[in-house]
Parts: structure tokens; C-alpha cells; sequence
């Protein structure tokens, strides 16, 4: 479902409590825009919201009307503070049942490891009804699909593998290339002639990722496109612009 002249946009949604009071450590984001990136879809937009369902549901709402696809992390575990799958469903109109697949796999997952399926347990079977599974080789309880939206677990391990599965139902767009040249001068040296370049580049973006070396402020310049003509004639102005700025320090 590849198309390399088209534009496929995405968003992310991360929920949960613990995201916010800073007790959990996000881990889902980065992983996601690798993802997104090396197969050509742009995400957009993140935002972290916590378990309340009026706020999930605004912000779903919101990043569904706006982009090609959302994918959510957390809420979809056996406590009473999960309640991702009561949200999306509502944002959908739908209501949220126990899906009897999911029931049918996680019973049989647990009644071979000898562990009670408990109430609680089959919480986690719970999703809109019409939603299609999104398997879970870790711990057997799916995520799912509706409409736009992939809803997938919190633990990073798990969510890594349901992405795994996801990726390839994607429709992909445009590889995103990237180069980049390092600059031994500062931001603040570089900033109005490279903000000049970026204005005659509009079809890049540049970007200026300043690090401290043992001679002081440098940075790493970045310049990312589409095509590869456009990245090159970027990359050429900058490597133009440094030597021209480090000539007239030196003369």
C-alpha cells in the first residue's frame, strides 16, 4: 500500500496518569516515530492526556478528524482506571463489550498457565463493538482497530509488538530523507543566514541541534525532504554559508 508521491499523516495518543505525574517514563513516542518515519508516514502531533474519559474523548475526536491514522498507548490493562476502551467506543458511538474472541484466546491463555481468568482479567477483552483485533504475542490480550484509530497497550514491550503486526496494513507515503553537516560555529552565529536559506528551501526543513565540545557551542545541522535534489541543493547553501562565516573569522 505503498504510494511515494502521496502524504500520510498520523498522531499519537498517549494516556495515562502515571505519564503525567512523571512515575512512568514514556517510551512508546520515540519507538512510534521511528516507525512512522521509516515508512514514510508523518506523525504530526503527540499528546498525553490522563485517565479521564471526557479528555480522551476530546482529544481523539480531535486527532482523528485531523489525521490519516491516531495510535493510542495505556488504559487497556484489568484495573478500574483503564477505561481507553470505554472512551474510544463512546467517541465512536458504539458500545463497548467483552469480545468473545478475545475472551475465547485469553481463557485459553490462562487456563494453561493455570491462572484464574477473573473478572478483572476479562476486562481487558473489552473493546467497540465492530473493532478488529490487533494481536499481542506478548501477553495474548489484543489491542484493536476502529475506524482510524489503533489502540494498543501502555507496556512497552507489548506495544512494540502490536505495532509490529499494524505496520503492515498501513497505507505509506513519502520516505522522508535526511542529511546532515556540523558546524563548529554557534546558534547564535548561524541563526539569521541559515533562517535566510530555509526561507529559500521551502521545500525542506532545516533544523539546528546545538551540542558543547571543549571549544565551546557547536551544532549539527539537519536538513530533511522528499526529494533528494532539494536536500542537496540545502546541504550545498549550509556548507556555503559555514565556510563563508568561518572565512571572515579567520581573515
Amino acid at each position: 500500500m505503498e504510494n511515494p508521491t502521496s502524504s500520510v499523516t498520523a498522531a499519537m495518543l498517549a494516556i495515562g496518569d502515571e505519564l503525567l505525574s512523571g512515575r512512568t517514563k514514556d517510551k512508546n513516542i520515540g519507538h512510534l516515530a521511528e516507525m512512522m518515519t521509516a515508512a514514510g508516514i508523518e506523525l504530526k502531533e503527540v499528546r498525553i492526556v490522563g485517565d479521564e474519559e471526557d479528555v480522551i474523548v476530546a482529544a481523539l475526536d480531535a486527532l482523528r478528524e485531523a489525521y490519516d491514522y491516531v495510535f493510542t498507548s495505556g488504559g487497556i490493562g484489568p484495573t478500574h482506571d483503564d477505561i481507553t476502551a470505554d472512551a474510544v467506543s463512546r467517541a465512536f458511538g458504539v458500545p463497548c463489550l467483552h469480545d468473545a474472541k478475545a475472551l475465547a484466546l485469553m481463557g485459553a491463555h490462562y487456563e494453561k498457565r493455570g491462572i484464574e481468568f477473573t473478572d478483572a482479567r476479562k476486562r481487558m477483552a473489552r473493546m467497540p463493538e465492530g473493532a478488529v483485533h490487533i494481536a499481542n504475542p506478548v501477553s495474548v490480550a489484543p489491542g484493536f482497530v476502529i475506524g482510524n484509530v489503533h489502540v494498543m497497550a501502555g507496556v512497552p514491550s507489548v506495544f512494540q509488538a502490536m505495532l509490529d503486526n499494524v505496520m503492515p496494513t498501513l497505507r505509506t507515503g513519502r520516505k522522508l530523507l535526511s542529511s546532515s553537516i556540523s558546524s563548529p560555529l554557534a546558534e547564535g552565529d548561524i541563526g539569521e543566514p541559515l533562517g535566510a536559506i530555509a526561507q529559500a528551501h521551502p521545500s525542506v526543513s532545516i533544523g539546528s541541534y546545538p551540542r558543547f565540545t571543549d571549544k565551546g557551542f557547536a551544532n549539527e545541522i539537519v536538513v530533511r525532504g522528499v526529494e533528494q535534489a532539494d536536500v542537496d541543493a540545502a546541504i550545498a547553501a549550509v556548507t556555503a554559508m559555514i565556510e563563508e562565516l568561518m572565512s571572515s573569522r579567520s581573515a
